[in-house]
């Protein structure tokens, strides 16, 4: 079957790379088992990925961060990786990695990775190396393995060690729900340790006070830098290290809850010495790679990730996780802007991701809903800084309630919160038989998680014939951001400051003669004096901003 044609002409030549081109970067972020699968297996994959790169350059985007393809027994989709330099047979070859990479450059789309420096897959060889080798090797001091009491009974002879009892090193629990802690060799009388994995019984936690994980992830980022990718995402950044002799964390009624309420395991001041190191390494190549984190802390603690010499960008996700409220708006604005003032790099804005629940369902559902996070959605890319899409977004997808009997998910059967609403394939056309466009080679299998009837009024293929569509809009939005760029309407370091005026008019100044106005009430209200030069929907009348719409103005 072939791709569905981009919107407007694509350039197939490379732009030359701008020494900060992250500062105004818009990245569109794919997840690639839902993305576009080339082979009709059901699972979204390279090929798929490669056919449908004209789209993406199309949308006026700078660049792609590909959620992670490297090999895994996919317990948690990918993010338990046996082999960090390796290709997963079930989205392609390292040959089609390759092709993608030199066919997004030619379109001028920069192409970052997921690093996942945290934890690994228990498949690992270095991990499985850790088990064969017992308690106290060298091969186990790459992880957290700790011995647990024994459980001694009386056999008649006086007592002696019949195992190890259920009592884990401590009480740190996983973000997934349990217990933070498996058994290394359960059942044996010898091997006593526990390991850690703040995640999954699948995913084990790297030690990285131990220098030879350093030195082993560095030769992971050479790895890629040197094919030419552009940069690294790096996944749960601000946990790397966990407090020296991996104490309780205090709680409250018991309750600790993963990375969340437990400041053993995150915000560890060491861990900002491994991202100069990356930093320095990153700024070897030319041009300097991107190393962007996922940082979820408050603003003040997050910041400290982009000082000058660490990380790029960080993820502001005080602003992901907001709802339909302007005071908070305000407020999470206002303290990001603190935060870039005291460390110098501005918020990097995002309000969709493959683990947040889609806007369009957060902000009310529905028709109610889809007006919301198109506002949203133009006043995201009309403030300062470099912003972040996820597939689907671009065209007002809701939050899929995926049936119980289907769901993949490892939060769902062990806490149950499941993501995968956020995940369902893509819908390409209205074809249902070839699962709405999303599979390019028929008759497919079913989609590795299934999509709901009437999928396909979401369609790409719909909306490039509707200009008044969700992506049609995304699509000029991108363009008037490129074109003010250029012109200096949006400086390339300002700031923000926010504010909440009568009628819940949320207003993000940007400078003297720009502004971002987002209507959260439920009355039309009165914009200050200036000039509209996009809206998210047609304004009702001049200088009046209709409820659930946003606009950026330019002062008379």
């Amino acid at each position: 079957m072939s791709p569905v044609s981009p919107v407007g002409p694509v350039e197939e030549t490379a732009l030359a790379p701008a020494p900060e081109w992250w500062q105004s970067a818009v990245i569109y972020e794919v997840y690639p088992r839902s993305f576009a699968d080339g082979d009709g297996d059901g699972v979204g994959d390279l090929a798929g990925l490669i056919a449908r790169l004209p789209y993406i350059a199309a949308l006026g985007v700078d660049g792609i961060w590909m959620t992670p393809f490297q090999p895994s027994p996919q317990v948690d989709q990918g993010y338990d990786v046996t082999d960090y330099c390796g290709m997963d047979p079930l989205f392609g070859t390292m040959e089609q990695f390759d092709t993608l990479l030199e066919l997004a450059h030619a379109l001028g789309l920069r192409i970052l990775l997921d690093v996942v420096p945290n934890h690994c897959s228990s498949e690992h060889p270095l991990f499985q190396a850790a088990l064969a080798a017992g308690p106290g090797s060298p091969e186990r001091e790459m992880f957290h393995f700790v011995p647990g009491p024994l459980d001694m009974s009386d056999d008649g002879g006086g007592g002696s060690a019949s195992g190890a009892s259920d009592v884990p090193p401590n009480n740190w629990q996983s973000v997934f729900g349990g217990r933070a802690w498996s058994r290394a060799n359960p059942g044996s009388a010898t091997d006593t340790d526990w390991y850690l994995h703040l995640f999954s019984a699948g995913q084990p936690d790297w030690n990285w006070r131990n220098p030879a994980v350093g030195e082993y992830f560095d030769g992971v980022l050479r790895f890629w830098f040197d094919k030419g990718v552009d940069g690294l995402r790096i996944d749960v950044a601000h946990a790397l290290f966990k407090a020296d002799g991996l104490p309780d964390s205090p709680s409250t009624g018991g309750v600790v809850d993963g990375l969340r309420s437990n400041p053993q395991v995150s915000d560890q001041e060491d861990v900002h010495e491994v991202y100069r190191r990356w930093r320095a390494l990153a700024e070897k190549y030319e041009p300097h790679r991107l190393l962007v984190g996922e940082v979820n802390l408050e603003p003040a603690r997050a910041a400290r990730y982009t000082r000058a010499d660490e990380m790029q960008q960080a993820f502001a996700f005080a602003f992901v996780k907001l709802g339909w409220d302007p005071e908070a708006w305000a407020a999470v604005g206002n303290e990001l802007e603190a935060a870039r003032q005291l460390h110098g790099a501005s918020p990097t804005w995002a309000l969709e991701n493959h683990d947040i629940v889609r806007t369009v369902t957060r902000f009310g559902g529905g028709e109610l809903g889809s007006l919301r996070a198109r506002a949203a959605l133009v006043a995201m890319l009309g403030l300062p800084g470099p912003a972040y899409l996820y597939q689907g977004q671009e065209l007002g997808l809701p939050e899929v309630d995926v049936p119980l009997e289907s769901r993949m998910d490892p939060m769902w059967a062990r806490g149950g919160v499941c993501r995968d609403g956020a995940r369902v394939p893509l819908p390409w056309t209205e074809d249902a038989a070839q699962n709405f466009g999303f599979s390019l080679t028929g008759p497919p299998a079913d989609p590795w998680l299934p999509q709901p009837a009437g999928w396909g009024a979401n369609a790409i293929e719909r909306q490039q014939q509707d200009p008044d569509s969700s992506l049609a809009l995304v699509t000029k939005a991108l363009e008037m951001r490129r074109l003010l760029w250029n012109d200096e309407v949006f400086g390339r370091n300002d700031g923000g400051t926010w504010r909440v005026e009568a009628g819940n008019l949320l207003i993000c100044e940007r400078s003297p003669e720009f502004f971002v106005a987002v209507a959260m009430g439920s009355e039309s209200v009165r914009l200050p004096a200036g000039s509209v030069l996009l809206s998210a929907a047609p304004p009702a009348e001049d200088g009046w901003l209709q409820p659930n719409n946003a606009a950026w103005v330019l002062r008379a």
